[in-house]
């Protein structure tokens, strides 16, 4: 709240400023009803002679009235050039923030990330700092700065700034005197973390325009997170909990992000266990006209199924990238297989390709457990279509499956390991209890990448946390445009 003494300041400064103007009461109110104010011409003169208060809002618009007549009288006093002259760095404000946070990260490591985001916060007047979620997605992990070295991680189930995670909304917070934001940390879609925004101001709490200015630093923070995690450990190593496998820590390196999405359509990934994966993989192509689809399951555990996997997707990338069509890129593992591994290694997988515009899906499903289609929030169809062999088991008889989706639509892909997950009694997970997590899931409005990380919860809660196999479940949502991931 704004103090007396800050409401007397004002005023004489704002007197001062009306006698440098040059500026009679008339002019002064002619100016500042042009802004819209809604003060009279005797309440503003009375305002001036501390006779009367006006509302914060009108002072503002008196204070702009005058700025305004200053920077008239002081611009003809400016030297001209020959051609406009830009300014090479904002003066303040938010575009400030930006620029320095963005000039600051170009040769800074990743350690270095938190404390140029402590830096664009106060340029924005407030308090920020990162916290990062960790690949199992059950905690937000404080990312330190010299001023918040001791924080706790927070739970994504169980905290406020785990609601603004699973949810991607701007929470404001009220507690032990302070206020914050917290605010979902996004690359595009992909989901990172969240800021915790401290700000001064219980007003500041609720102001539009500050929630988008942290949110635009919010964006380019994400893309610095992921950009800087290429080339180094620091943040990568505050998201484990614990030691990855050779064969993990192959497949994550070869990953695309787990969630993408354009205005028509959004797909997101999940993988357990995350640290002990052995041949399950995915990837995507995301284009203005069509979506690429890819799931692998590779025979075997550990890094030989690891390697088995990498050989499936780079073949698979090869080939998409030229063009070519599913029959290619499927006859094309099967030699990669074949070729580098003598015969005795192969995949299931399902390939598949959507057509934007049209909604047309073409699949090929090798061995694999055969894609679901949900509509209108019930599982509708089995996809049975373009059955072949296991990938590098070479078929001789090859068909494509289509289908046409319709607005709304969700393609959902998973691996076996979440249908054979096993409770203590020997209880598949199975397909029932996947097709009735599935509809729930749709009637609750969570989306792909909530639905995603609370499927795989399930899956690892059935089998007491411990799975058998990988489980990966891939979920893609089509429409005509106006998505939200």
């Amino acid at each position: 709240m704004v103090s007396d003494a800050q409401m007397d300041e004002q005023l004489r400064v704002l007197k001062v400023a009306v006698q440098r103007a040059g500026l009679t009461v008339d002019q002064l109110w002619l100016r500042y009803f042009a802004l819209g104010g809604d003060a009279g011409r005797v309440e503003v003169d009375a305002y001036l002679h501390g006779l009367m208060p006006l509302p914060p809002p009108q002072r503002d618009m008196l204070a702009h009235a005058v700025n305004e007549r200053l920077d008239e009288l002081a611009w003809p006093h400016r030297v001209p050039y020959n051609r406009p002259v830009r300014k090479v760095k904002p003066d303040g404000g938010p575009l400030t923030a930006l620029v320095e946070l963005l000039d600051g990260a170009r040769l800074a490591p990743p350690e270095r990330l938190p404390a140029l985001a402590a830096a664009a916060g106060r340029d924005l007047g407030v308090q920020v700092v990162i916290y990062l979620v960790d690949y199992e997605q059950r905690q937000l992990i404080p990312v330190p700065t010299a001023e918040h070295r001791t924080r706790e991680p927070l739970g994504v189930d169980t905290t406020l700034a785990g609601r603004a995670f699973r949810t991607g909304q701007t929470l404001p917070a009220r507690n032990d005197d302070t206020l914050r934001l917290w605010m979902p940390l996004l690359d595009g879609t992909e989901r990172l973390g969240v800021l915790d925004v401290m700000v001064a101001d219980l007003a500041d709490l609720y102001d539009p325009g500050l929630r988008e200015q942290c949110r635009w630093l919010s964006g380019l923070l994400g893309h610095l997170v992921t950009i800087t995690t290429d080339y180094g450990d620091a943040l990568d190593v505050l998201r484990r909990r614990r030691r990855r496998t050779p064969a993990a820590e192959l497949i994550w390196s070869l990953l695309p992000p787990l969630t993408a999405g354009t205005d028509t359509f959004v797909l997101a990934g999940m993988l357990e266990p995350c640290y002990d994966l052995g041949g399950d993989a995915f990837d995507y192509a995301v284009s203005e006209t069509t979506v690429s689809l890819a799931i692998f399951d590779a025979m075997g555990h550990a890094l030989g199924a690891g390697l088995i996997a990498a050989a499936a997707l780079a073949t698979y990338r090869s080939i998409r990238r030229d063009r070519r069509t599913l029959y290619d890129q499927a006859t094309a593992i099967d030699e990669t297989l074949t070729g580098h591994f003598g015969g005795d290694a192969f995949l299931t997988g399902v390939l598949a390709e959507i057509d934007l515009p049209s909604g047309r899906l073409r699949y090929l499903c090798a061995g694999h457990p055969p894609p679901l289609l949900l509509r209108a929030g019930k599982i509708v169809k089995t996809l049975t279509g373009g059955r072949r062999p296991p990938l590098g088991l070479h078929a001789t008889d090859l068909t494509i499956g289509q289908e046409t989706l319709q607005p709304g639509d969700w393609l959902v892909l998973h691996t076996d390991g979440i249908t054979e997950a096993r409770d203590s009694t020997g209880a598949f997970f199975g397909e029932t209890r996947l097709i009735d997590f599935l509809e729930r899931e749709a009637a609750s409005g969570h989306p792909p990448p909530e639905t995603a990380r609370r499927l795989i919860q399930a899956v690892l809660n059935h089998q007491n946390g411990v799975l058998q196999d990988d489980a990966t479940i891939l979920l893609a949502r089509w429409d005509t445009g106006g998505l939200t991931p």
